[in-house]
């Protein structure tokens, strides 16, 4: 498809449409982890407890999960520029919804809503930037993209805790509403219609079997951190969720038009790039979310600078995925995903030693070295399997990628949480000694809680390293030559 004809065969400004797209996936990939430091107040202010709070991010990963495989075949019914309107006015609605909230139910609410527009957007994004630039320049175009789904949640946390510190947990939905309204007012003039739609009819089991199959396994995974893994809720939940997710793929391989084309597999390239980019996914939240723990518990940082700790991190991404982008049109995804590899475990290893005292300083270091790293892989080996599939499977191809990596997301952090709470609990010293001997008992529960954080980064080196190892069996870049002979 010629990157400026829409469906109509007239011609659009695509850079406009570039950057209503990002600035509109800027902020609903944002609110995924902008409410990450500001739990304690809301706990506060409807008096709830931890593990309640927490489902204001829970829900709205599972759900946003659920949506993602539907979203592959909205794009197929529903002209593109419809969708995203329809998408990102459904998120500013649940974003007003929750800026008025006064219970937390409506507040959970909100947040369900917003999952909703989410898990249409960000796959809608990915595949209408590779719908409308061509083969040869989908690398830059996904740099962008991975500019704004690497940035956007990196910063969430920092400013998180900036405006709780000098304003109300309310103004965390006001300052985006704005900005949603613009995008919105925005798309009825930039948007165009770029991706090819059919009146293909739904099929009403797939939609049963993907929901119940992604949503349990989402919430036996997301409760583990509170309930363990022996708890009947977490091993019910995700073994009613394998078995759904099982039927869903059996189902989906005997349609003629299947709900979910996973016969996306049958290219190697792209099967590999999204194992690649799953696991990664894996050690980069998994990391992302004990380390903030980890300075404010063991180094006794405040939440607004446990989370600015991690902004320089971001900034590197963000700066970062544009210049691989380019770098992956011009080398292809192996060697700057066994580059970014090498760098994103050697920078994990560190942190196995991890002690109290620690410089916070070296501890920031790492951290960017670790994202410069995941920078090189995540967005040239997503775009490598894309490339590797036909046009009309793109969508299909979004969407599971997106779908699987979510899971993994869930399920790496399910396992350092388990891994961190397991290990401490397991060498704490035993609760008399707080009243026989109280500072003793001080020092042992800070080295147990350290060995915890210690156990739960070395198996996030344990991530890197199978990534580093299948990265080896990427192929090198596609002969140019060869790509204008396949579009030919």
């Amino acid at each position: 498809m010629n990157g400026n004809i829409d469906n109509n065969g007239k011609k659009f400004n695509r850079l406009v449409m570039v950057i209503t797209l990002l600035c509109g996936t800027f902020c609903t990939v944002l609110n995924g982890t902008i409410l990450a430091t500001a739990f304690p107040t809301l706990m506060r202010t409807f008096n709830i407890s931890a593990s309640t709070v927490q489902w204001l991010t829970t829900g709205f990963m599972m759900v946003n999960g659920v949506m993602i495989p539907v979203s592959a075949w909205l794009s197929t019914r529903i002209n593109s520029k419809t969708l995203y309107i329809f998408a990102m006015s459904t998120f500013l609605v649940g974003t007003i919804i929750c800026y008025f909230a006064h219970s937390f139910g409506v507040l959970l609410s909100g947040r369900l809503i917003q999952g909703v527009a989410v898990g249409i957007t960000m796959p809608l994004m990915q595949t209408i930037m590779l719908s409308i630039f061509p083969k040869e320049k989908r690398g830059m175009a996904m740099g962008l993209g991975g500019l704004v789904i690497g940035l956007a949640p990196a910063i969430g946390p920092t400013l998180s805790g900036w405006v709780i510190d000098n304003w109300t947990w309310r103004d965390l939905f006001s300052i985006i509403i704005p900005i949603v309204a613009l995008v919105v007012v925005a798309s009825f003039f930039t948007m165009k219609s770029v991706l090819k739609t059919s009146k293909s009819s739904i099929d009403i089991l797939s939609i049963v079997e993907s929901t119940v199959g992604f949503g349990t396994l989402l919430f036996g995974f997301s409760s583990v951190g509170d309930d363990g893994w022996t708890s009947p809720k977490v091993y019910v939940s995700i073994i009613v969720g394998v078995i759904f997710i099982v039927l869903f793929g059996y189902r989906q391989l005997k349609l003629t038009k299947p709900f979910l084309e996973l016969r996306v597999f049958k290219s190697s390239e792209y099967a590999l790039s999204v194992v690649l980019s799953s696991v990664t996914n894996m050690a980069m939240m998994g990391v992302e979310m004990i380390l903030p723990l980890y300075l404010q518990m063991v180094k006794g940082l405040s939440a607004f600078h446990s989370g600015l700790a991690l902004l320089l991190g971001a900034l590197v991404t963000g700066i970062m995925s544009p210049v691989t982008g380019v770098a992956f049109d011009k080398f292809g995804a192996k060697r700057l995903a066994t580059t970014g590899m090498f760098f994103l475990t050697s920078g994990t290893i560190p942190f196995i030693f991890i002690t109290q005292h620690t410089s916070t300083v070296l501890i920031i270091a790492l951290y960017t070295f670790r994202m410069f790293g995941i920078s090189m892989v995540n967005m040239p080996v997503t775009t490598s399997g894309m490339n590797s599939l036909p046009f009309d499977l793109i969508s299909h191809g979004t969407a599971v990628n997106n779908t699987i990596r979510q899971v993994f997301t869930s399920i790496g952090t399910a396992i350092l949480t388990s891994v961190l709470t397991n290990v401490t609990n397991t060498v704490k010293p035993a609760h008399r000694l707080l009243t026989q001997a109280p500072f003793a008992y001080k020092n042992q529960m800070m080295n147990a809680t350290v060995i915890g954080y210690r156990a739960a980064f070395a198996v996030a080196v344990l991530f890197c390293l199978v990534t580093f190892t299948l990265s080896f069996k990427l192929k090198d870049k596609t002969p140019t030559s060869k790509i204008v002979k396949e579009a030919a």
